[in-house]
This record gives C-alpha cells, sequence and structure tokens, in this order.
C-alpha cells in the first residue's frame, strides 16, 4: 500500500501495518485518456481511500485491504475521471464485493479483492495476468504504477492522476528488505536507492507491464526509502480465483 513521488503506489506506513492508505511517489502526471483502466474508490462523501483496475466492464480488481469492512451501500468506483476536482467520468455504485477468503492483513498475502459495478463500463478494461505471463515478473521488467495518492511519505495526496515506471525486483532482493515477503504470492517493484514508489491512497491500484495487470498495489514499509520497495499482490498467482469472479455474475 504505498509508492513515491507523484505516483508511488499503495504502501503503509509501517511494515505490518495494512491500511488503504497508500500513494505514488516520484512520479508525474498522466492522462487518463492512455489509461482509462484506471480507477478510484470513495466513500459515500467522495473521499478517495484506495485505486482499483477495471478489467471487465463491470469488475474492478482492488487490494482486499481495501474492501474489507466496505459495504456496496457505503462504497463508489469513479471511472474516467483524472482530475479528483472535475465531474469528468462517471461515478458508480457497486452490487457486490468479494474478498479472497484467506486474507487476513497484507503482509500476510491474498491481498486481492474484486469489486462488482452496477454499470457496465466503456472504457477499455486491462487483462490480468495469466498463464503465459511470467516472463513479465522478470527482474528489470519496466512495471508502472499509477494513483491519486500521497506525493512523499507525509506530504499531501494528488489531485491529478500520477504515473511512474519501477523495474519487477528479483525476490531475493525483496526478502532482504521484508521478513514477511512471501515470493508464491508477491512481487515487489521500485529501486533500491528509493525515490519511485506508491504510497498512501494508492493502495488496490494497478502495477501493468506488457498490457497485462501483473501486480495489485498492497504493502510496504514507508514511501519511497532506501531498500523499501513496493509490495505488490502477485495477480498471476491469483488468475485463476480472479477470472472465475471477474466472469461470474458478483
Amino acid at each position: 500500500m504505498r509508492l513515491a513521488a507523484l505516483l508511488v503506489t499503495l504502501m503503509m506506513a509501517l511494515v505490518g501495518t495494512a491500511t488503504a492508505d497508500e500513494r505514488v511517489v516520484g512520479g508525474d502526471r498522466v492522462s487518463i485518456d492512455d489509461h482509462p483502466w484506471v480507477v478510484y474508490l470513495t466513500d459515500t462523501s467522495g473521499f478517495q481511500f484506495c485505486g482499483g483496475t477495471l478489467v471487465a466492464p463491470d469488475k474492478v480488481v482492488t487490494a482486499a485491504h481495501c474492501a474489507v469492512g466496505r459495504t456496496a451501500r457505503n462504497t463508489r468506483v469513479v471511472v474516467g475521471r483524472e482530475d479528483k476536482k472535475s465531474t469528468a467520468g462517471v461515478v458508480t455504485r457497486l452490487s457486490g464485493i468479494w474478498v479472497h477468503p484467506s486474507y487476513v492483513t497484507a503482509d500476510q498475502g491474498a491481498d486481492v479483492a474484486v469489486l462488482t459495478l452496477r454499470d457496465r463500463m466503456s472504457e477499455r478494461p486491462l487483462p490480468l495476468a495469466g498463464p503465459g505471463d511470467e516472463a513479465l515478473y522478470a527482474p528489470g521488467t519496466p512495471g508502472h504504477i499509477l494513483g491519486w495518492g500521497r506525493i512523499s511519505e507525509q506530504g499531501p495526496v494528488s489531485q491529478y492522476l500520477l504515473g511512474a515506471t519501477v523495474p519487477v525486483m528479483a525476490d531475493g532482493d525483496c526478502a532482504d528488505a521484508y521478513f514477511q515477503f512471501h515470493a508464491d504470492e508477491m512481487v515487489c517493484a521500485g529501486y533500491l536507492e528509493g525515490g519511485v514508489d506508491t504510497c498512501q491512497g494508492d493502495s488496490g491500484g494497478p502495477l501493468e507491464a506488457g498490457g497485462r495487470l501483473i501486480g495489485v498495489t498492497s504493502w510496504g514499509e514507508g514511501c519511497a526509502r532506501e531498500n523499501r520497495p513496493g509490495v505488490y499482490s502477485k495477480v498471476i498467482r491469483f488468475h485463476d480465483v480472479l477470472l472465475e469472479q471477474v466472469n461470474g455474475e458478483g
């Protein structure tokens, strides 16, 4: 749940503390037209607390820690809006929320959820990474993070959609950074020297590579810190269960 300067994804402020407060650090403003599948979650007052990815016309993949405790009645998804202060795009309600049954906390894994929208969106969805996409997890693969979260560890959230590029990291480097890291369910992305990452408000948002959703912003220590990369739920590991939800009626 976190990221760096203007795009660093969703990370948490404390290791082992799974919160829905994430953001992008070290990024730049990007166009929603180029990333029509990135969305954000709000409460009924319009407060943005997480991100997500449109993976089908009426399905959004996000982090479990963004969905636990939420209901379809008190959650909204905003699609097609780059500037949070604008009225562009669509604010849609939910008809269902699915949280991975094995989820406990973000740093224990299974940090994935699927939201079913009441309305079908016309925006282009982003396919899930699945069988045959293992190469996208190779160390050094350029991954793209996106979000509206904090632009620095203790800084303000972004009004605009931010994005950045971070390389997928070797499992060994991530294990050195976090004892909670589980390579079968998680993937790290970022730089050992820090500087670019997700942050509070970015949680649940996408880690995209090769035109696929390969990760869901999940957790990490601080935002864009040295030797503290962002940790993402490994979508390929959850492909089958996510696809079952995406293809279901929700």
